[in-house]
């Protein structure tokens, strides 16, 4: 696998970046090697190409440091392959409201890149993102069944995000690769319990499901193999706030244990604690910790959207 060449076509196809245009790769010290190949491609397409290496941040949403935030925000194009995720960043809202185009791609890995997600119809994902969205924006509430829980999340008032992997227009901006739609709950709208059973941040990939109780926006208990590494979630009402609920698009996504990928697995729903305020939510906590849930049963009001992992609009 040619990482450079890979690189040429995600920077071209999905972020349309063309000659001249200041291409700024982000990056930690786990991920140099996916760094230098985005950054060789962007050199070959005739972009002026910066890399800056930082320390590994510790959690995901964790701000980079204050010269890598002011540098994402003079950029036409900005890439983030980095350990933890910059997704849910003020430094990445900044930057998309300067402007710059932005992926991040938190947890690549070099065997992820040409394979599973980062291979899909991309012109697929982006029509049924648009229309999950569509639908997120329009609902009041969404509820989740699985396995005999409930979990009913007030969604008024709220916009649907479409990441749809193609980030061609100034300020736009997501994961790559993607195929999700998603949307910030109301702070104290979920309420009940659920499973999740695919995988978690600060775990992976789940060998058991995890229970979660859910009352007024935030995880009062939640138990189950190795639930003990997730005890951040625990430490303050932030953390423990619902920051999203988002659903899989992308038919050619795999379960691997890397959020980046697992979240956008079709037919797929994850919810998330801590923050949200990069897309439309007020919660700014220490982290932003995805789960996935495997073949659910969701509802939009009283729409059926999913019926046990298919789609059904």
């Amino acid at each position: 696998m040619d990482l450079t060449e890979t690189s040429k076509r995600i920077l071209a196809s999905c972020l349309d970046a063309k000659p001249g245009e200041e291409v700024y790769i982000v990056t930690d010290d786990t991920r140099v090697k996916i760094a230098r190949a985005l950054y060789e491609g962007a050199r070959a397409l005739g972009c002026e190409a910066v890399m800056t290496v930082m320390k590994e941040r510790s959690l995901n949403g964790e701000e980079p440091p204050r010269v890598v935030a002011e540098a994402m925000k003079a950029a036409d194009i900005v890439v983030c392959p980095t350990a933890k995720s910059l997704t849910h960043t003020n430094a990445r809202i900044n930057a998309a409201k300067a402007g710059t185009r932005v992926a991040t791609m938190p947890g690549i890995t070099e065997e992820m890149f040409g394979a599973g997600a980062m291979t899909a119809d991309y012109g697929e994902v982006e029509k049924l993102t648009a229309k999950i969205t569509e639908l997120l924006t329009k609902c009041r509430t969404a509820r989740i069944e699985k396995d005999g829980c409930v979990l009913t999340l007030n969604l008024e008032g709220r916009n649907g995000i479409p990441s749809p992997g193609v980030y061609r227009l100034p300020g736009q901006c997501g994961n790559l690769p993607s195929g999700e739609a998603y949307i910030a709950p109301l702070e104290n709208g979920v309420n009940g319990e659920m499973v999740i059973d695919g995988s978690m941040v600060g775990i992976g990939k789940l060998d058991s499901p995890l229970h979660v109780v859910i009352r007024d926006g935030k995880l009062r208990e939640i138990t189950g193999d190795k639930s003990e590494m997730l005890n951040i979630l625990l430490e303050n009402e932030r953390n423990a706030t619902v920051g999203e609920l988002g659903i899989g698009t992308n038919r050619a996504a795999v379960l691997n244990g890397v959020i980046l990928e697992d979240e956008k697995v079709y037919g797929t729903v994850h919810i998330a604690f801590g923050t949200n305020t990069s897309f439309g939510g007020t919660n700014k906590a220490d982290c932003h910790m995805d789960g996935i849930i495997l073949n659910p049963t969701l509802y939009f009001d009283d729409t059926l959207i999913i019926d046990k992992g298919s789609f059904a609009v």
